[in-house]
């Protein structure tokens, strides 16, 4: 009821654009000036078609809300309002996001006073070397690791300064197989703030990561409905909850007031979740939160440690600390008993290297290759999956995915309500 008018339910796209005016215009006289607008009926439709679950009501919502001058004339804070209006589940964002786009392409508020600075890193960028497919083609691989490792020995032993753009000497924007913003088929990136071209087989840098933060609340509901497939209850501990069946049957059968008390109710799944962080993993670090917030708040028996790429010799639990405050993982896997549910989550990109071969880590040389250390935990704790956030129709295309997905026994879920909901159903069985 708007206006103490009574608002017609509209069923799927059965009222025409035509009558959803005169509707509109006999509840809300305003609307004259927002909702006669055709873009704003075409959004309304739009949304109704890609299945969108709006109303008119949630519409009429958002046009006095526009009517109030809430949103002034940027698109981007109209586009959150609407969204606020318009949308109740998570689910429906991506679908918003594409009609939204699609409805209002092109329009941006324009800005005459902002003046723009252009970054310093856009500004290195340009002394970047790009090479052509062709060109690409005709430079060729140093070797294997063995051949690649000893051959950055002999450079560093070799080269006294800086260079630039070459094909052989450790520096920058070049063909060589060792440096910075350059391209070789295989090589060892130094000092590179990220990845490009995803070839090389070592990355030598200095990462500085940052913990999940678990009270984040916005988006962790439908995960956390998810999460709660995983349970097992059980009564422990000190009776302090009313049995309320037992307290009856003793009160008649004895004459007088007989409470009876009973151990609370809990979720006795125990949880190990292992992050990983920093890196490829810099695009996920919402979702991670998301997922992380919602185990703590699900599960009372949980411990978590973060790692990097792929498990190795060490773990820690604090971003800032990793380097002074590590927990080496023999002690985690002689710690929780094998009871405990085992959940990863990370891309699973990175160089092969780092799971078949001994000092492939980003960050140290590591004794053991990481699949070693992966099967070591697959063999001790026998419910164990792997969550990754990245879309699944590209897993095939990174080889270490492919070789972890099979270290897990297939065991590998995208980081989506649908996979997580079949991945607790597998930590179920």
């Amino acid at each position: 009821m708007i206006g103490g008018q009574a608002i017609l339910p509209l069923q799927g796209l059965a009222v025409t654009r035509l009558a959803f005016r005169r509707q509109l215009d006999r509840v809300w006289p305003t609307s004259r000036n927002l909702g006669q607008s055709s873009m704003f009926v075409d959004f309304f439709y739009e949304l109704k078609h890609a299945n969108v679950p709006v109303t008119l009501r949630e519409y009429l919502t958002l046009m006095e809300a526009m009517d109030a001058r809430i949103a002034s004339g940027k698109v981007e804070e109209f586009y959150y309002l609407a969204r606020a209006s318009l949308v109740k589940d998570e689910r429906n964002l991506d679908k918003f996001d594409q009609v939204f786009g699609h409805v209002f392409k092109g329009l941006d508020a324009m800005v005459d006073e902002d003046v723009y600075e252009v970054p310093e890193d856009w500004l290195r960028a340009l002394t970047e070397k790009f090479l052509s497919e062709e060109e690409r083609a005709e430079i060729e691989a140093l070797g294997g690791w063995e051949k690649i490792m000893e051959e950055l020995q002999k450079r560093l032993e070799e080269q006294e300064g800086r260079h630039e753009g070459g094909s052989k000497w450790i520096g920058t924007a070049g063909t060589s197989p060792f440096g910075a913003y350059g391209y070789n088929p295989a090589g060892v990136r130094i000092g590179q703030k990220e990845g490009r071209h995803g070839r090389a087989v070592k990355v030598w840098d200095k990462r500085e990561y940052k913990d999940l933060d678990d009270g984040v609340e916005l988006g962790t509901r439908n995960i956390k409905v998810a999460l709660r497939r995983l349970r097992k209850f059980a009564r422990d501990g000190a009776p302090e909850e009313l049995d309320l069946d037992d307290t009856i049957h003793s009160t008649a059968s004895k004459g007088w007031l007989d409470i009876k008390l009973v151990p609370e109710r809990r979720n006795t799944v125990k949880v190990l979740l292992f992050f990983d962080v920093g890196g490829s993993m810099d695009g996920y670090v919402r979702i991670c939160e998301e997922l992380f917030s919602a185990a703590r708040t699900e599960f009372k028996h949980m411990e978590y440690f973060y790692f990097h790429n792929c498990l190795y010799e060490f773990l820690w639990k604090n971003n800032r600390r990793r380097h002074t405050e590590r927990t080496p993982t023999w002690d985690i896997l002689h710690t929780y008993p094998h009871d405990y549910k085992v959940i990863f989550v990370g891309d699973a990109s990175m160089s092969p290297f780092e799971l078949t071969h001994a000092g492939g880590s980003v960050e140290h040389m590591n004794a053991e290759p990481g699949a070693l250390w992966l099967q070591r935990v697959t063999e001790i704790f026998e419910s164990a999956v792997w969550l990754n956030p990245s879309p699944e129709k590209y897993w095939n295309y990174t080889p270490s995915t492919d070789y972890i997905k099979q270290l897990f026994s297939d065991r590998m879920y995208s980081l989506t309500l649908e996979g997580l909901d079949s991945a607790m159903r597998e930590l179920t069985r």
